[in-house]
């Protein structure tokens, strides 16, 4: 072909070589910036896909920075904590010393409470001081906020609770089975001990003599023909710090119950010599009803002679659900632990007298969560699933160690303040043995704390720290598959399409020429 307005070969080799200059640029680019994907028309699809993973990449960065924040925040607490713990162990050694009152002067011990009171006053200290960028950690700062707590509930603590914002939580418990001291009543048909005959004098020279043990230990007791039942009460009560069990009248019986709830406790009874008091009008012992700690089981009684090998009644531990879960129980107190609830509620209340059970069955509002406690975000997705929640109750004197002592002669709470100069529980003049038992509660409390923060760092912290950098470093890889260019491949095409710009620039040439054929046909 001789024509020459239209050179159809050379707008081939333009077309060609445009699209050749085209790829090579890609192929600049990609190696340029390491890129295989610069702008949506590179791979629309792969582009929706790397930006997603680009954002979960970084979501997942920041919540390794959370956790690792929410680590130094535990770090601080417990550090504050530790100091607490060993200022009451330094209590409980100074409530000792003062407790040996025939080898202590009287400026002694008064030396040991002002050291009592300057411990008090550093753990308060210590409560209002720690802090994490001046956000206090151990004074009910992160402690939950409760309302409507129920008259049949004697404690409780909100260990974590999971709620949105402005969101409260009923905390509701259903109780299957009520919580049961161990024990035994021990009926004598009349209100004093009658060994040997019709009347008391009858039974001159004759003894009762019973073993009576409990959860802390035993006592061997002997009772005279006539002794009255408020005599046996007052004498086994006498020991009742040793044996753990105590004893009560009840018409004509004698009634010995443990001192506390749950399967852990019991009261045994060995009767070593029964005085030949025998078993008419229903002398002996009886087992307590299955609902009712006051009231014999009349199918269960046996005679006080036939008591002669240990004879043991068990507490019961209480069952109940909250919010639906079963709880795990110990005496009265339940618990549930879960990642969106932990929860422990002391189900025990007095009845009128004796106080036969506790935790009725029936079901209650046992108390509302309102709010509070320490949110940490410790996953990529803002959500309730991701964040963690853990509740730090203040650490105040006045907050710990609280212990429910009748030493008074009426059940009343005493917390560790109640060891300084002038309260009830102070060295020089104040009862020790409560002291000790406080500050004894104050160590549970706190090492219990510390327990909970550090499985917490370990369990929880840890483990998402592990798991989220597991996350990060195979969506950074899944990022990378899909948009990271492939150096070996992008130079081959570099390759490529350098030679194929050369070859169609010279083919250009040669189009662009050809036309001038046609000059020879002019001649």
């Amino acid at each position: 072909m001789s024509r020459i307005n239209t050179n159809v070969p050379s707008l081939i080799a333009q077309r060609v070589l445009g699209r050749n200059a085209s790829s090579l640029g890609v192929s600049l680019e990609r190696l340029s910036t390491g890129l295989r994907i610069n702008r949506g028309k590179d791979d629309p699809a792969g582009l929706i896909a790397s930006e997603n993973l680009r954002a979960e990449k970084t979501a997942l960065g920041a919540a390794i920075k959370n956790a690792e924040r929410a680590d130094q925040v535990v770090n601080i607490a417990e550090g504050g904590l530790n100091e607490v713990s060993s200022l009451l162990t330094e209590v409980q050694s100074l409530i000792t010393q003062a407790a040996n009152a025939a080898g202590l002067s009287k400026e002694e011990r008064e030396a040991n409470q002002l050291q009592i009171d300057s411990i008090l006053q550093t753990v308060d200290r210590i409560a209002s001081a720690t802090s994490f960028q001046g956000l206090k950690l151990l004074n009910g700062n992160f402690d939950y906020v409760t309302q409507n707590a129920s008259a049949v509930v004697q404690a409780f603590r909100v260990n974590g609770a999971k709620l949105n914002r402005g969101q409260t939580l009923d905390v509701s418990v259903v109780v299957t089975a009520s919580a049961q001291v161990g024990g035994f009543l021990l009926s004598f048909a009349g209100t004093r001990l009658n060994l040997g005959g019709p009347g008391p004098s009858d039974g001159a020279g004759r003894s009762f003599i019973v073993e009576v043990a409990g959860s802390r230990g035993s006592r061997e007791l002997s009772f005279s023909s006539g002794t009255t039942l408020a005599d046996i009460r007052a004498a086994i009560n006498s020991f009742r710090a040793v044996t753990g069990v105590q004893a009560t009248v009840s018409g004509t019986a004698v009634r010995l119950a443990s001192d506390d709830y749950g399967s852990d406790q019991f009261v045994s009874l060995r009767v070593i010599d029964d005085g030949g008091i025998g078993s008419a009008g229903g002398i002996g012992i009886y087992s307590f009803q299955a609902q009712n700690a006051a009231a014999a089981n009349a199918a269960s009684a046996q005679a006080f002679s036939a008591a002669a090998q240990r004879t043991t009644a068990f507490g019961r531990d209480v069952q109940a659900t909250i919010n639906g879960a079963r709880a795990t129980t110990r005496g009265t107190v339940a618990r549930v632990s879960s990642d969106f609830l932990d929860v422990e509620v002391n189900l025990a209340w007095t009845t009128a007298g004796t106080a036969p059970n506790a935790a009725r069955l029936g079901s209650i509002t046992a108390f509302r969560i309102a709010g509070g406690g320490a949110d940490f975000q410790l996953a990529s997705r803002v959500d309730i699933n991701g964040k963690v929640a853990l509740g730090i109750p203040n650490v105040a004197a006045r907050e710990m160690g609280r212990r429910l002592l009748d030493f008074s002669g009426s059940g009343v709470a005493y917390f560790l303040s109640d060891l300084a100069t002038g309260r009830p529980l102070n060295l020089v003049d104040g009862n020790v043995d409560g002291a000790q038992s406080v500050v004894e509660a104050a160590i549970r409390d706190i090492s219990a704390l510390r327990g909970r923060l550090g499985a917490f760092q370990k369990n929880t912290i840890g483990a998402t720290i592990r798991s989220l950098g597991i996350s990060q470093e195979n969506t950074t890889a899944a990022e990378s598959v899909i948009r990271d260019a492939d150096f070996a491949a992008e130079t081959a095409a570099l390759t490529r399409n350098q030679i194929l710009v050369s070859a169609s620039t010279q083919v250009l040439g040669i189009a662009n020429n050809q036309p001038q054929s046609a000059l020879q046909l002019l001649g």
